[in-house]
C-alpha cells in the first residue's frame, strides 16, 4: 500500500493525554488504525493520521476541535471511507475524528416528513429506522455512505434526475466550528429568507470550514407504484438520445443510469447475470400505478423509436431488485476484471444536451490510451464516471489516465460542465476549480480564511491556504 510521507512536528504528548482525558479510551495511535483512517475508496495513497478519536456527542466534538485548535494541530473529519478524491487523507497530519459512534437517530417527524440524524449514521441505516413508516430517503449514491460524508462532499446518485442532491434534502445543521464552536443551521421550515444559507454553505465544504455532526434531511413519502426496466441498445449515442428525450419529453423518470459495453461485461461476470454486452439504460418510475403506467409505455415508444432492445420490465420488488442489482454492482465489479489492481474513479457532468458528444469523445480517448475503464452515467442529470483499472506503481499507466482524466475535465468544463459532479474535490481535483471558477476561488479562500483562520479542518482539500 502506497502511503504518502509527510513532513511535520509530531503529535504532542500534552495534547494527547487531553484526548484522552475527555474521550477515555476512545483515541487510537495504533498503526493499523490510522492507516484504515488514512484512505478513501480510491487509488489516492495512504496518508495516516497521528492519531484518531472516535467521539459520541457533538460536545466531545467540539472540546476535541478546542483541543487541537489550542495545539495547532489539524483535524480531518472520517464518515464511512468511501470518499474517492482524497478527502481524508491526513495531508499534513494531525487527528482523524472518527464519526462512526455518532450513528444515532435524533428525531423523526412522520408528518413533517422530515428527520435529524447524527453524521456518523450510513444511508442504509437510516433506511432500517424508515421502515413502516411510509417514507424513505432518496439520495443514494451507491456506497453505505455516512450521511455526514454525504452532506460534506454534496453527494447524490441515482435518483438525483427525480429528488435531487443532498442540497435538496437537506435541511439544517449543526457544525463544530475550526475553534470548538457549535452553531446550528436552517430549520424544519421548508424554506426561510433569514439571513445567509449557512446550510448551503457546509454542504459541499468537505471538512473545510466545520465538523459536521448532526443532519435534519427531508424525507418523501414511497410511492403508490414503482416499475424498473432495462434496455440495450446497439450505440451509446442512442443510448444517451433515449434518456436525453425522455427527460424531455417531461416524464418525471426516477432513475435513468446508463452502464457502456465495457461496464455491462463486468457485471455479467461479477454477478453471473447475462444481460447483452451493450449500452444499457436502467429506468425507474415512481408515482400512482396509473401515472407509472403512463410513464413506462411512454419511455417504451421513446426507446422503441431509438432501436431499444431486450426490454425487461419489474414491478414486484424482488424483481427490480435483481434488475438493479447488475448497477449496484458495478464498482467491484470493474475492480474483478483486474484482480490486484486500483480502481481511479473519475466523474465530471455537463449539460444534458451535451453528454453524448462528451461521453463518446471520452470512450475514443479511453481506447486510444488503450485503458481499461468502464463508464457509467447518472444520465438523466448529465453526470457520468469512468473508472481507470490501474497499477498505482506502473507510472507510464497513471500517465495515461491522468491524460485522459485532464481531457475530460477541460472538455467538460468548456462544455459549460463540472470537474466534478458528485465525487468532490478532495485533493484529486483541486488543479481544476480556477479553470471551472475562475476568480471566484478567491472569494472561496476568503471564506475559507474567516472560518479557519490556522488552516487546521481538513487542510490540503479544496482550496487549500
Amino acid at each position: 500500500m502506497a502511503t504518502i510521507t509527510k513532513d511535520h512536528a509530531p503529535l504532542p504528548e500534552a495534547l494527547l493525554r487531553e484526548l484522552e482525558g475527555i474521550l477515555d479510551d476512545r483515541v487510537s495511535v495504533a498503526v493499523a488504525i490510522r492507516a484504515q483512517h488514512g484512505e478513501g475508496e480510491s487509488f489516492h495513497p495512504n496518508a495516516p493520521p497521528d492519531a484518531v478519536v472516535f467521539p459520541r456527542s457533538t460536545e466531545e466534538v467540539a472540546a476535541v476541535a478546542r483541543a487541537c485548535s489550542a495545539h495547532g494541530v489539524p483535524l480531518i473529519p472520517f464518515g464511512a471511507g468511501t470518499s474517492l478524491e482524497g478527502h481524508v487523507q491526513a495531508l499534513h497530519g494531525g487527528v482523524s475524528i472518527a464519526m462512526s459512534g455518532m450513528n444515532r437517530l435524533v428525531e423523526l417527524n412522520g408528518s413533517d416528513m422530515d428527520c435529524r440524524v447524527e453524521a456518523g449514521m450510513t444511508r442504509k441505516t437510516l433506511e432500517g429506522h424508515l421502515k413502516g413508516t411510509g417514507l424513505f430517503f432518496p439520495v443514494d449514491p451507491g456506497a453505505d455512505a455516512s450521511l455526514g460524508g454525504m452532506t460534506a462532499t454534496g453527494a447524490s446518485g441515482t435518483t438525483t434526475v427525480r429528488y435531487g442532491t443532498m442540497r435538496e434534502n437537506v435541511l439544517g445543521l449543526t457544525v463544530v466550528l475550526a475553534g470548538g464552536t457549535v452553531i446550528t443551521t436552517g430549520g424544519r421550515a421548508r424554506k426561510s429568507s433569514a439571513g445567509y444559507d449557512l446550510t448551503g454553505l457546509f454542504i459541499g465544504s468537505e471538512g473545510t470550514l466545520g465538523i459536521i455532526t448532526e443532519i435534519a434531511l427531508r424525507l418523501h413519502g414511497i410511492p403508490e407504484g414503482i416499475a424498473a426496466a432495462v434496455c440495450s441498445f446497439a450505440t451509446l449515442e442512442d443510448a444517451v438520445n433515449a434518456v436525453i428525450t425522455t427527460i424531455q419529453t417531461g416524464v418525471p423518470v426516477a432513475r435513468a443510469e446508463l452502464l457502456d459495453d465495457v461496464q455491462m461485461d463486468a457485471v455479467n461476470r461479477f454477478s453471473d447475470l447475462d444481460y447483452p454486452v451493450r449500452p444499457t439504460v436502467f429506468f425507474e418510475f415512481h408515482g400512482t400505478t396509473a401515472a407509472v403506467r403512463e410513464q413506462s409505455a411512454t419511455v417504451s415508444e421513446i426507446v422503441s423509436d431509438l432501436g431499444a432492445t431486450d426490454f425487461e420490465w419489474a414491478t414486484k420488488a424482488e424483481d427490480r431488485t435483481r434488475l438493479w442489482k447488475a448497477r449496484h454492482d458495478s464498482y467491484y465489479a470493474s475492480l474483478a476484471l483486474r484482480p490486484g489492481c486500483r480502481g481511479w474513479a473519475t466523474d465530471i457532468c455537463v449539460p444534458i444536451g451535451r453528454l453524448a458528444e462528451c461521453m463518446l469523445d471520452t470512450k475514443a480517448d479511453i481506447e486510444a490510451e488503450e485503458l481499461l475503464a468502464p463508464v457509467v452515467s447518472h444520465a438523466g442529470d448529465g453526470n457520468f464516471h469512468v473508472l481507470f483499472i490501474i497499477d498505482p506503481d506502473d507510472a507510464t499507466e497513471m500517465e495515461r489516465a491522468e491524460r485522459v482524466n485532464a481531457r475530460m475535465v477541460k472538455r467538460a468544463i468548456a462544455m459549460g460542465g463540472t470537474c466534478t459532479g458528485e465525487h468532490g474535490v478532495g485533493y484529486g481535483k483541486i488543479r481544476y476549480l480556477e479553470a471551472e471558477h475562475g476568480e471566484a476561488v478567491h472569494t472561496m479562500k476568503a471564506i475559507k480564511r474567516a472560518l479557519d483562520p490556522d488552516g487546521l479542518l481538513n487542510p490540503g482539500k479544496v482550496v487549500p491556504l
